[in-house]
């Protein structure tokens, strides 16, 4: 479903993607690691089509989106579901309108249908009855299903998933990690996301990318990655420091 050939990026002198490969499944969840600054959001960013790349590009469905531009790029993220690190709700909307807001941006529906599907959507991730509230009013984890119902209301293809449980205590992190995957073995959107989340995120994805100095540095199925002989991937997964090995 997604592609990304020799992505390059930087920001002034900082060099932060330096010629990243990487191929999403359709139908999977695909989780990127890798120690914070380096690149994940960044890449994330290039995949929604907020940044455009200083070389390389990225293909969704093998349409190139690196190069395209107002009603064509809106197109292609029509089929998108973001949720943003923070769930970012808009706190003077109820919980029902920052759900039901794609779908007044991007959907022409009747009250009655908006109502319902909106309604819906609340449902899934355990808020039925919440509509009502505003994000100040509801807990740190409920604003964070608030913020997954609102990327699936539109039905996307593709959801992506920029750190979606920071914050959270270890049980609402499980939580979430769970409803995620109830959710995606209901509607089978391919996912991309963003975490830090180790060792609990290998139980919900298909696939684990290690982002390291601005590259992939391994790929491949959860077990592969927890078993791999990479020392940088060994370093991370166990929470070492860099020079922790070989002492």
């Amino acid at each position: 479903m997604i592609k990304v050939e020799a992505l390059t990026k930087s920001f002034g002198r900082q060099a932060v993607l330096r010629g990243l490969d990487l191929e999403v499944a359709t139908g999977s969840i695909t989780v990127v690691i890798g120690r914070s600054g380096g690149g994940k959001s960044v890449l994330l960013k290039h995949l929604i089509g907020l940044l455009r790349p200083d070389a390389g590009r990225v293909l969704v469905d093998g349409a190139e989106i690196t190069g395209l531009r107002g009603r064509a790029l809106d197109e292609i993220r029509r089929r998108y579901g973001v949720v943003f690190q923070g769930g970012a709700l808009f706190d003077s909307m109820t919980c029902f309108d920052n759900v039901a807001f794609p779908l007044r941006e991007k959907r022409r529906l009747g009250r009655a249908e908006l109502a319902s599907r909106v309604e819906a959507a609340l449902q899934q991730v355990g808020l039925e009855g919440m509509g009502t509230k505003y994000p100040a009013e509801v807990s740190g984890g409920m604003r964070k299903r608030v913020a997954i119902a609102r990327a699936l209301v539109t039905e996307p293809e593709i959801v992506f998933f920029d750190e979606p449980t920071t914050g959270l205590d270890p049980i609402l992190v499980n939580t979430i990690h769970h409803l995620i995957l109830d959710l995606h073995r209901k509607f089978r959107f391919t996912a991309v996301m963003v975490s830090h989340e180790i060792p609990e995120i290998f139980e919900i994805a298909d696939t684990v990318a290690m982002l390291h100095e601005g590259r992939i540095a391994e790929v491949g199925p959860p077990a592969a990655i927890r078993a791999s002989s990479n020392r940088v991937v060994r370093q991370f997964i166990r929470g070492e420091p860099e020079n922790a090995e070989g002492r």
